[in-house]
């Protein structure tokens, strides 16, 4: 009887609980279309808006909410023709000023410059602009409209889901062209029209989806100072140096803060600097009014976060443990403890015991504010029609707290009922997840330490040095790096750290530039060298006139590169964004499946009333597992997959210079089975020597070097450069005098030939044959035979004709590069086969190609023929990387499906390349397709890992295992697995840190020399990681 009543009672909660979940869905649905409609309606109308709006429409299609973001005016510069005196200033500015929304005019009648302030909601630029020409003065230089970007810091996400979210409301944001959210960054770059919207109604539209979020970075942040001001008092001395700072040449934009005493300029390098501005200021200050201004540094938000992150885990998990462990002793422990078990079970009120009591009291902080960020995500995410763990973790310990609740008022309404509750279920599940947060983000942290170290190297100090007309040093001062302007002269001494880029002014030393481009040997420098900021000076002193600061430095560039890489998406992250749209959901049903598959056949007494634990009955055992089907689920370590991977990845690729800018070059790489190199500069050294010179006819070789390094003189071009270098060692070995200079007339280049010019009454052709033939001057068959010979050396001949003659003949060669052979060899094992394609003639080519071991050769392309081969080898399904560093290799570049630029090469190549190579070394090309492919394989292995822990660990949540071998996941250690899972996906990540080069070249101290012709050669050594 008494069974028959329980399965009645349990059948009631069951049809309870089915028409609670029934209504459940009604409201979602009725909520998910009321949200469908409203979009429909209102949002759609902005997505669909163009991106630039038509002037006569601003002030009509601009929403009221918009109107309250614009507090701020706008200001357009431009040139103004044809002002020829003051009265046309005057009517110029009085046609602006009778525009509506135009707030402040200034025209410049000396240089035609016009500085209009004016409000975007009323007015547009383009308004403007024509309301000047419709006077009759024609509008030059006028700005073109201008897509913003945005970095914001976003605080809360934990999975793809979030990451997806927080993408989708900001493309809905009108004005928005473009938004990219990183979640292992933690980050998002917006890309959007500051007439539509800006970074305050961005921030808003994230922190409405439930999401935080602080401003990292907006507009051009490439030139910008910030200042703390001393002596402002009152809003006149603000303004007074805001004027002033305004007015002076080179800045673009103040900002001020009057409540922090700081303010905010962006200006022109080329132009001003943080010092000139100090100075500024300083000079603003009148009578007994001093105004003084030092550099402020912003803290680093990043590391700043991610302190703040780690230390909100761990205080909560804490705060958490405090409340869960007595629960669980209370659950556990106690009860089986005499005389504490015959204590906890008495009985206060009726059924309810001083146990329950005590685990419900201690319970409820842990379940409503130390849980309250798992009921905050999940109803924003909700909201968004999206779900996320946040989602699976609310449901778990509700559904474990309310039950256990339930059993404690039914406990205190009857004489009779006895039920076990689950508070220690709700209280442990929540400690657990906390704890494994806390280490995941502890573990994140190490993921961008390669990031961290780069931007450590630089210095925090420079000595400055103060240098007179003549060149000579007044004075010496220690000043922060960051108040270096481009041209100051710095000493360097021994040991301390080039503080930014730039170029030997006197001095020799030795340069550590291992932590940039990862090669170990000290490089040597001398006066016309270049230094880059971040590296150590060995032993010499260095004075160094620096050309690149701030955020154009190498360093600066480096870290911006690998930034944006690790804030780009992996096509392979698609895998994961899928399963994330259907896994929250599945999971949730397979939790109700379970519930179901135990309760049903448990009241119908389908399997034995053995299989349920005494303290327990049907429904309480299909309730325990069903919660450990929904917290064991972890979608976040199915997120974390590849941004961690991707982070790890790029930042060790660029501490072993190899810089990767992005997760699709990196996906890429993997699939690489041709390489297409490009000779000169890459698989050569870019720089080339005369190796001989060869005289046709009587001329001494004095005189006839003399009179073609007269003529290359006036030559850009490499060989024209090797050549007049080689004539003065011609000069001094035969001890004439070094400062020789002959007159050159009529000087002339022949693109792709030669040039020509008159040197006294003689005139002078130094070049290819092309150049002879199209000045009709015969090539005999001696000097025919002297070029083929040198061409199947690999020799380039420059013929050098006097008056009509051929006289003589330069050879010329750009030395192979000492590791190329040995790359091609390495490729060729790693089942990479390789093609050379160049702009030079076949023979050398051939000849190149036949020394490195290529065996594929297209010579004389020109830069679209070598991205037509590019396509045809992608023709055949075959993934092709180019190598290559000059302008006329940037077509192929693109083309090719991973471009890899030689960092020495021109920043054409390197803009348009997936991959750049700082230290130009061939073998960090297997280093890059080597690291890409450790890192897909990481990636896979994480999704292995991530699936197969889910696949596994839902069915022994369920139950599977329970009726053979007894054993049962309880919900709290279900959701310690699950905290695990993500945990180990990050530390399998981590793993990559460990990456070594599979090749390495090192020139050694050994030297030999050639049996034949005494030639001094170098040794090199190979080693593989």
């Amino acid at each position: 009887m008494t069974h028959s009543t329980d399965s009645i009672c349990h059948l009631h909660i069951l049809v309870d609980f089915i028409s609670l979940f029934c209504r459940i869905l009604e409201l979602l649905k009725i909520s998910f279309w009321d949200r469908k409609m409203e979009v429909n309606d209102n949002e759609i109308d902005d997505l669909n808006a163009p991106l630039l709006q038509l002037e006569d429409s601003v002030t009509i299609t601009i929403s009221e909410p918009v109107q309250t973001i614009h507090k701020k005016n706008r200001r357009v510069v431009f040139k103004i023709r044809n002002i020829k005196c003051a009265s046309c200033v005057v009517s110029i500015e009085s046609v602006l000023k009778n525009l509506n929304g135009v707030e402040d005019v200034t025209v410049s009648p000396i240089d035609g410059q016009a500085a209009i302030q004016y409000n975007p909601l009323l007015i547009s630029a383009k308004k403007i602009k024509e309301a000047v020409e419709e006077a009759g003065y024609p509008v030059d230089k006028f700005p073109d409209q201008e897509i913003a970007a945005c970095r914001l810091r976003i605080k809360g996400m934990s999975c793809t889901s979030c990451s997806e979210s927080v993408e989708n409301v900001l493309k809905m944001v009108g004005g928005v062209k473009k938004a990219v959210v990183g979640l292992s960054l933690q980050e998002a770059k917006i890309f959007y029209d500051p007439e539509l919207t800006n970074t305050d109604r961005l921030k808003e539209a994230i922190e409405d989806a439930g999401f935080g979020a602080d401003l990292i970075s907006s507009g051009d942040d490439a030139n910008k100072t910030h200042l703390r001001l001393a002596g402002v008092t009152s809003e006149e001395d603000v303004s007074i140096i805001q004027s002033s700072l305004e007015s002076a040449v080179g800045v673009s934009h103040v900002e001020v803060d009057a409540a922090e005493n700081k303010v905010t300029v962006t200006y022109d390098p080329d132009i001003t600097g943080p010092r000139s501005l100090i100075l500024c200021i300083q000079e603003a200050g009148h009578g007994t009014k001093c105004y003084e201004a030092s550099l402020y540094i912003p803290p680093r938000q990043r590391e700043t976060e991610q302190q703040h992150e780690v230390q909100m885990y761990r205080n909560q998990f804490l705060l958490s443990c405090l409340f869960s462990v007595p629960v669980f002793l209370l659950s556990m422990v106690f009860p089986m403890l005499h005389p504490f078990g015959n204590w906890i079970e008495f009985k206060i009120y009726k059924m309810l015991t001083i146990g329950t009591l005590l685990r419900w009291i201690l319970c409820t902080p842990v379940q409503f504010i130390i849980g309250r960020r798992f009921y905050v995500g999940a109803y924003h995410v909700l909201r968004l029609r999206s779900a996320n763990m946040d989602v699976l973790v609310a449901l778990g310990t509700n559904a474990a707290y309310f039950y256990s609740a339930f059993i404690a008022i039914k406990a205190m309404t009857s004489d009779t009922f006895e039920g076990q509750d689950f508070f220690e279920t709700s209280a442990m599940l929540i400690s657990f997840i906390l704890l494994g947060k806390y280490l995941e983000v502890v573990a994140k942290g190490k993921t961008s330490n390669a990031l961290a170290k780069l931007i450590d190297l630089a210095p925090d100090k420079a000595h400055l040095l103060s240098v007179d007309d003549d060149g000579h040093v007044n004075s010496e001062m220690e000043i922060s790096t960051q108040l270096l302007q481009r041209g100051d002269k710095i000493k360097i001494f021994p040991g301390e750290k080039v503080p930014v880029d730039g170029i030997v002014t006197d001095g020799q030393s030795y340069v550590n530039e291992s932590m940039i481009t990862g090669e170990a040997k000290p490089v040597s420098k001398k006066t016309g060298d270049k230094v880059i900021g971040g590296t150590v000076n060995e032993n010499g002193l260095l004075i160094v006139k620096a050309a690149n600061v701030g955020s154009e430095t190498t360093l600066s560039q480096i870290v911006q590169l690998v930034e944006a890489a690790q804030l780009a998406r992996a096509p392979v992250q698609k895998v994961a964004d899928t399963i994330s749209k259907f896994f929250v959901p599945a999971v949730v049903l397979a939790a109700l499946v379970t519930w179901l598959g135990w309760f049903v056949p448990g009241i119908a007494g389908i399997y034995p009333k053995q299989w349920i634990p005494k303290s327990m009955n049907e429904f309480e055992l299909a309730l325990q597992f069903s919660i450990s089907v929904l917290v064991v689920a972890c979608p976040c370590a199915l997120g974390l997959a590849t941004p961690t991977a991707v982070m790890v990845a790029t930042g060790k690729g660029a501490s072993l210079g190899v810089l990767i800018k992005g997760g699709n070059g990196l996906e890429k790489a993997h699939k690489v089975k041709t390489v297409v190199f490009d000779k000169t500069g890459t698989l050569t050294v870019g720089k080339p020597e005369v190796v001989s010179a060869v005289p046709f006819s009587s001329i001494s070789l004095e005189d006839f070097c003399d009179v073609a390094a007269a003529v290359e003189a006036n030559s850009e071009h490499p060989i024209a450069k090797a050549l007049v270098e080689f004539a003065k060692k011609i000069r001094q070995n035969f001890q004439s005098s070094s400062s020789r200079v002959m007159e050159v007339m009529d000087f002339e280049v022949h693109t792709g030939a030669g040039v020509s010019g008159n040197v006294g009454d003689r005139i002078v052709l130094v070049g290819n044959k092309r150049l002879m033939h199209s000045f009709n001057v015969p090539v005999d068959p001696e000097v025919e035979r002297h070029i083929s010979e040198n061409e199947q050396l690999a020799r380039t001949c420059m013929l050098v004709a006097i008056d009509g003659k051929v006289a003589g003949a330069f050879a010329v060669t750009d030395p192979v590069k000492p590791e190329a052979e040995h790359v091609i060899s390495y490729l060729r094992l790693m089942g990479i086969s390789s093609v050379m394609v160049t702009g030079d003639n076949w023979a050398t080519a051939t000849a190149i190609a036949k020394e490195v071991g290529i065996e594929a050769v297209f010579a004389e392309a020109d830069p679209l023929q070598k991205a037509e081969r590019i396509k045809r080898l992608q023709a055949n399904n075959t993934a092709v990387a180019m190598v290559g560093d000059g302008i006329n290799d940037s077509p192929a570049l693109v083309a090719a499906d991973v471009g890899i630029a030689i960092g020495a090469g021109t920043d054409v190549a390197i803009e348009a390349a997936d991959i750049v190579l700082i230290k130009s070394n061939l073998e960090d090309v297997i280093t890059a397709i080597d690291l890409s492919r450790k890192t897909i394989s990481r990636i896979w292995l994480n999704y292995v890992w991530a699936l197969g822990y889910n696949i596994l660990g839902v069915p022994v949540a369920a139950g599977v295992l329970f009726p053979f071998t007894g054993i049962r996941l309880p919900p709290w250690l279900a959701g310690a697995c699950m905290a695990v899972s993500s945990l180990s996906v990050v530390c399998s990540s981590l793993l990559l840190q460990s990456y070594r080069k599979p090749l390495q070249f090192h020139e050694t101290k050994q030297t030999t020399y050639c049996n034949k012709c005494g030639q001094r050669r170098r040794m090199f050594k190979l080693v593989f990681g």
